[in-house]
């Protein structure tokens, strides 16, 4: 079993015991989104840290989105659950780069890019290309193409 669902699972264990009833829901629908990626397809497979991570990104952005749409319909104490659940996932998650963190790693990528040929707003795959990897898991993929377009378009 992997680190860090054994970390999830035993911090349930925590959260059950010490009634906590936000960090205890939140990880059961979490360990279930990994059981359930776990058993998809031909057949059953252990998954890696990487792809638990991966989940448990997808889980906190799926958390923010609603807590958004629960804003625009006017029901406000569902999006602070949302952000609460979202907070509690964002403890199982490497620390998201700053803006000024993002900017300087984009700004290499665009650099290199040009080095290599790639000019204007076109270049914005080659940048993506040789970004994605350096920011994987500590940036959300919309929050790095706008700084790239930023940068490609400045």
């Amino acid at each position: 079993m992997t680190t860090l669902k054994t970390k999830l699972q035993d911090d349930l264990t925590l959260a059950i015991k010490a009634r906590d009833e936000l960090r205890s829901s939140t990880l059961r629908l979490t360990l279930t989104a990994i059981q359930k990626e776990e058993v998809a397809g031909k057949e059953a497979r252990e998954l890696s840290d990487g792809e638990v991570e991966k989940i448990i990104t997808r889980e906190a952005k799926k958390r923010r989105e609603a807590a958004e749409a629960f804003d625009q319909g006017g029901r406000a104490a569902q999006a602070e659950r949302e952000r609460a659940e979202g907070e509690v996932l964002a403890d199982y998650l490497p620390k998201q780069l700053s803006d000024d963190e993002l900017e300087q790693l984009v700004a290499a990528a665009v650099a290199e890019a040009k080095g290599a040929g790639a000019e204007g707003p076109r270049a914005m795959g080659a940048v993506m290309k040789i970004v994605n990897p350096q920011v994987a898991g500590r940036a959300e993929g919309g929050r790095v193409a706008a700084v790239v377009k930023k940068l490609l378009a400045g």
